[in-house]
């Protein structure tokens, strides 16, 4: 008799292809559920695991040219109104809203109620300048959020969610904020480049095979920064594009492993006959990783665009 095969280390719901079916991210349903579909409900832990280096990586140099267009806005003096698209558990508010001056409003917008609740409990209650943070929740599809949702909003954020949009999502987007007038922070979009230190000579395989998972049933995965700045810019809106890579190294293992393992796994998915090579691959990465010698570098791009203001805001 064989031995019995080890049990895989499962992956952390959100953080690879066994938590998600194709359309969807790992903190939002994005489209209507089929008939006899469980609302999902995506893991906390991977959110929570992931939020340092999302902090870490965000790109500070967009944030000036963002607090001018706030501080010019019309009907500031009310407070601003910031709607989070796919909030998950609300790190994007935890991060931005204590950077910014003066009360603020945030709706946060998620498909799943557990997320939202936690989001809402743990939001920042107040601001840079110490003004008042207030905070609501709304279940819904963000996929299909037109400017009637975005009525007086003042800025609209998200995070990790323009590469699981289609081109038509990222247009209607554009279109949505323009019409209101008010600007996109867009943060963390996957940018389809990769550096392991050391290198392996299958890293530029898994790579590709990895963004062809990406853009499966018309998603834009690695294309979609090019494509929001072309929506936006289309709309009449100025756009700013940043780097902000997430930069593993010994600090992080526990997040890179859990990377290492979704990464690994969407190749695999996109491509079987990679399962063998890969199998070995990610034994040897993970191996690196659990002695501190592997340093991951993820590239994504935030993004800032600027629609032309309504209300006759200069």
């Amino acid at each position: 008799m064989h031995a019995a095969e080890p049990a895989p280390t499962p992956v952390i719901p959100g953080a690879g292809p066994a938590s998600a079916r194709p359309g969807e991210r790992p903190t939002v349903r994005l489209r209507d559920s089929e008939p006899g579909d469980e609302q999902p409900r995506y893991a906390p832990e991977w959110l929570e695991l992931r939020e340092g280096a999302d902090a870490a990586a965000r790109a500070h140099e967009l944030l000036d040219p963002l607090r001018i267009r706030l501080a010019n806005l019309p009907g500031r003096a009310g407070g601003l109104v910031v709607h989070d698209l796919g909030c998950g558990t609300g790190s994007m508010g935890r991060w931005l809203a204590p950077r910014i001056d003066g009360a603020q409003h945030w709706i946060l917008h998620d498909r799943d109620p557990y997320l939202l609740h936690f989001a809402a409990v743990a939001s920042p209650r107040t601001a840079a300048d110490g003004s008042r943070v207030t905070v609501e929740t709304r279940r819904g599809d963000v996929a299909r959020l037109t400017s009637d949702a975005l009525v007086g909003a003042s800025l609209v954020t998200a995070s990790a969610l323009l590469d699981v949009l289609t081109r038509e999502e990222v247009d209607t987007l554009a279109a949505a904020c323009a019409e209101v007038g008010c600007p996109a922070l867009l943060t963390l979009s996957v940018a389809g480049r990769v550096d392991l230190t050391p290198e392996h000579p299958l890293d530029a395989e898994i790579t590709e095979a990895f963004n062809a998972h990406q853009r499966r049933t018309g998603l834009l995965g690695p294309d979609a920064v090019t494509a929001t700045c072309e929506a936006f810019a289309e709309h009449g809106a100025t756009v700013h594009v940043q780097p902000s890579p997430w930069r593993l190294g010994p600090g992080e293992a526990e997040l890179t492993s859990q990377w290492l393992r979704g990464w690994v796994g969407a190749a695999v998915e996109q491509r079987p006959e990679l399962a063998a090579p890969a199998e070995k691959y990610l034994a040897a990465r993970l191996a690196a990783c659990a002695a501190g010698e592997l340093r991951v570098t993820v590239h994504h791009s935030d993004l800032l665009a600027l629609a032309r203001p309504t209300g006759g805001a200069s």
